[in-house]
């Protein structure tokens, strides 16, 4: 089949209920210890109640991890990698990093792993890891880090020279699907050491424990071990089978919590999760002889000389009969055959032909990543809160700690998470991201996945979207309109009943931001820190150092962009249904009220030609906060085109169109005079930037001494490296200066950074502006691009000059070298790991290496999007 026909119509039966397709993918997280679903301590000291340490030795309640794991979509079984050097005191059976209690900059991964690649229904994927041949130096990542400050680089482990010589394995694991529940695996070891060198493989099938917290009809399933063969039986799954070639050694223990290793207690078993652990490392009695278990692996012994490479075959398929054994031999090799050469023609016929190799690649690994980082997502908040009956009750001050005003909330479901290590759970506006990139592979998961987070058991009652895990009730953009929008345009711009479904519910959550977020009622916003974690002088999601009230330009630029959203999908469903042009009207006008509010209460400094925040004072007074962040230019976002041809078919909208221009006075100022398209359609531009304003606005964000640097927009302005801003408050000063790397302020965790690096997701969204206002400008209106330069660009240009930039972040560049692995001699020119590519969080402001969350940040991936947009 060409034109990824194949996977296409894949999908289409997966969509149709006709074959479940996404039944089985990697929905197994990377970690699972130190998130709030396993934390049961009083304080929501997460970290501490469930570190690294106790993850081999103790059952999880609410999901799993484990390496290039895959499981079904309701995480009965899971499979995964365990491997062993013979060097370490511990199978590696899950990545390793520090907790943010741990790490000089916050939490971080000190491993190294990619996803390269995999299909939507997951038919294809691919996965590698670099595995150390001598003993794994976890005391030392943890004392080093422990000893440097939020000034100094983060220590990773590279840095400690157990890569030298080539001394590790190169692991990759490939699955492909012979049917939805057949899936063929691969496991491809390489000795890149110089000498011989033994390494222990277990790939390890297991139950998720769901029967120790004493719920009710909770039935303990079994496996049973023989050599080369793994059969599972569970009630409500059925039989599963593992299939291994060479007859691997059956390991068998029971995933259960070792008691007496963790807290001296008898436990309920001698053969506790850690006990395939044990038994390898040391020789204890601690697998069942008996061959049963709820958790088992087979172990293969490979001895490889250098440079040699093996190839361990698996098969895991649901088998109600567990008779014979599953082909392993020619069916095996024309899955494995077929299938990669199915995603190599679906992903040709998504990836443009214009784009180059390097682009193509990129483009085919953000996919992967986004693909690898939809995870298994179970949180009853209510059980969590008052506790299981089979476990003592939690401490009484849960009650009124985190999360506990969201109670209702019930999640079991495949979500796409932010980063399978250091984000292991969903996180509102960076889905919003994510399912703009998914939308080009697979709209219908895209689309499922911005209604899952408005359905009843996620929103709260009071209109409000879950935020993340570790604060639902934390304040993220408001961008759910915007990305419903984008998804609904790259699946074709057909599917008015999801765009409805949509709208209904972010009518709630319209509400409650005008209802929660405006306290003077005057169409100015606060919103707390809006997922901008540390761009302002002080928290902003904490009580203020002052009595008063933070108006924000963000979250007002943030909420004009979301009437304008909630306008758009309001006009395309009253072109089909009348009934909706009321609801057009009506976010006309709130538009028009917050963009001339935000000029009126003084966010626009006419001086300084920019938005900044302002503390509103109780005695009526207001302070400017001359902060030259991406805060003053988001309000840019909030912009969008009518056409002449779709205001003569809304009549009413029209003429309250009209009715505003000629008698509004300051508010007509938003909505631009007619003017004809590039293609000669009469339409107007709403904006909160107006004609006016736009030019000095891009002056500030085109200058490479304040926001344009090399590889994208800076989220500070670069001036404050020598001028930085300073206020004093209830007699504290607070002060903000340009960092372009990771931040050394202790704000929110210190574990992110807005005061200087580049970050994909704004980036995307001030194109996305740019391209709005060549659209109605062509090109009458030229930038000097860049500010300084005398040179004079359209819009247009402009917005895919910068989209060349964040795109240059991930290419090699004249000498070979791609920016985001930085001054990393390893990444940069080792022909093992310089193709292998990550996704990073964020980005440098000045030189591009990649900062944060390293192994795939999803919102990362809207460089997919760039690409396939650039080159179509």
């Amino acid at each position: 089949m060409r034109h990824g026909v194949a996977e296409r119509l894949r999908l289409a039966q997966a969509d149709s209920g006709e074959q479940p397709w996404r039944a089985w993918g990697p929905y197994v997280a990377e970690r699972a210890w130190g998130t709030v679903r396993e934390d049961y301590s009083e304080h929501g000291t997460a970290w501490d109640y469930f570190p690294h340490d106790h993850a081999r030795s103790r059952a999880y309640r609410w999901n799993d991890d484990g390496m290039a794991g895959i499981c079904d979509d309701r995480q009965t079984f899971c499979f995964a990698l365990a491997l062993w050097n013979g060097q370490d005191p511990i199978l590696k059976e899950r990545m390793f990093g520090l907790g943010g209690d741990g790490g000089n900059h916050g939490e971080d991964a000190k491993e190294y792993w990619w996803y390269q690649d995999s299909t939507p229904t997951h038919s294809w994927m691919r996965w590698r890891y670099h595995y150390p041949q001598e003993a794994f130096p976890y005391d030392q990542l943890v004392r080093v880090n422990g000893q440097r400050s939020r000034e100094e680089a983060e220590y990773e482990l590279a840095d400690t020279g157990i890569f030298d010589e080539d001394r590790y394995w190169a692991v990759t694991v490939d699955y492909a699907k012979a049917s939805p529940k057949d899936m063929c695996i691969a496991i491809h070891i390489a000795n890149r050491g110089p000498e011989p060198a033994t390494l222990h493989v277990l790939p390890t099938l297991w139950f998720r424990n769901t029967w120790s917290w004493g719920l009710p009809n909770r039935a303990v399933p079994s496996i049973v071990g023989r050599p080369g063969r793994l059969a599972g039986r569970h009630r409500t799954l059925g039989s599963i089978v593992l299939e291994g070639d060479e007859r691997g050694e059956p390991l068998l223990c029971d995933n259960e919590t070792n008691s007496q290793r963790l807290w001296g207690q008898p436990g309920t078993t001698m053969f506790p999760k850690d006990g395939i652990n044990d038994f390898v490392v040391s020789g204890a009695p601690t697998v069942n002889p008996a061959l049963t278990g709820t958790k088992g692996a087979l172990w293969y012994k490979v001895t490889l000389g250098p440079g040699e490479t093996r190839t361990i075959r698996l098969r895991l398929a649901a088998d109600d009969d567990q008779v014979g054994a599953l082909d392993l031999a020619d069916d095996w090799n024309e899955v494995m055959r077929a299938r990669l050469a199915e995603a190599d023609e679906f992903f040709g016929d998504v990836i443009p032909a214009a784009a180059s190799a390097e682009e193509k690649a990129v483009a085919r690994q953000g996919i992967a990543g986004l693909m690898w980082g939809k995870q298994f997502y179970h949180f009853d908040v209510k059980q969590w809160l008052a506790g299981d009956p089979g476990s003592a009750p939690p401490p009484p001050g849960r009650r009124y700690g985190r999360n506990n005003a969201w109670w209702h909330m019930n999640s079991f479901d495949v979500i796409s998470m932010p980063d399978p290590w250091e984000y292991p759970w969903y996180a509102a506006w960076d889905l919003a991201f994510h399912c703009v990139s998914i939308a080009r592979v697979d709209p219908s998961f895209a689309k499922a996945q911005l209604v899952l987070l408005l359905r009843e058991w996620y929103m709260h009652p009071n209109g409000q979207i879950p935020a993340y895990e570790w604060a639902f009730g934390d304040v993220n953009p408001p961008v759910h309109a915007w990305a419903a929008l984008r998804v609904f345009e790259i699946d074709g711009g057909r599917d008015f009943d999801f765009l409805a479904r949509v709208m209904h519910k972010l009518l709630m959550n319209f509400t409650w931001w005008v209802n929660r977020k405006d306290v003077g009622g005057n169409n100015v916003f606060e919103g707390g820190f809006l997922g901008l974690d540390n761009v302002g002088p002080f928290d902003r999601s904490a009580a203020l150092p002052v009595a008063g009230v933070l108006e924000q330009s963000d979250g007002t630029g943030w909420m004009a962009m979301y009437a304008l959203n909630l306008l758009d999908m309001a006009i395309r469903l009253a072109l089909h249904d009348r009934t909706y042009e009321d609801m057009a009207t009506k976010f006309f006008e709130h538009f028009a009220y917050i963009a001339e509010a935000a000029y009126r209460q003084g966010l626009w400094d006419e001086e300084d030609c920019f938005f900044y925040d302002q503390l509103r004072l109780p005695d009526g007074h207001k302070l400017p906060l001359k902060v030259r962040s991406i805060v003053g230019l988001l309000p840019l976002a909030a912009t969008t085109r009518i056409t002449k041809a779709t205001l003569d078919r809304l009549p009413e909208l029209s003429a309250r169109l009209r009715w505003l221009r000629a008698s509004q006075g300051e508010m007509a100022d938003v909505i631009s005079a007619r003017r004809l398209s590039p293609e000669g359609r009469q339409q107007r531009l709403l904006a909160m930037v107006g004609q006016d304003q736009l030019l000095r606005v891009l002056g500030r964000m085109l200058d490479p001494e304040e926001f344009l640097s090399p590889y994208g927009i800076r989220t500070l302005s670069r001036s404050h490296l020598e001028k930085p801003f300073t206020v004093s408050l209830g007699g504290s000063d607070f002060t903000v200066g340009y960092e372009p790397a990771e931040s050394t302020s202790g704000l929110f965790g210190g574990n992110s950074n807005w005061r200087g690096p580049i970050w994909m997701p704004v980036n995307y969204l001030l194109i996305e502006a740019l391209r709005e206002y060549a659209g109605f400008f062509g090109h009458d209106i030229k930038a000097e691009y860049p500010t300084g330069s005398q040179q004079k660009e359209p819009l247009a240009d402009i917005a895919d000059d910068i989209s060349r930039r964040l795109i240059a972040l991930f290419l090699p560049d004249e000498n070979g070298h791609r920016p985001i692995y930085g001054a990393s001699e390893l990444l940069q020119t080792h022909p093992d790991w310089k193709d292998l590519i990550v996704f990073p969080e964020y980005f440098h402001g000045d030189n591009g290496a990649g900062l944060g969350a390293w192994h795939q940040t999803g919102w990362t991936a809207l460089v997919v999007d760039l690409i396939l947009t650039l080159r179509r």
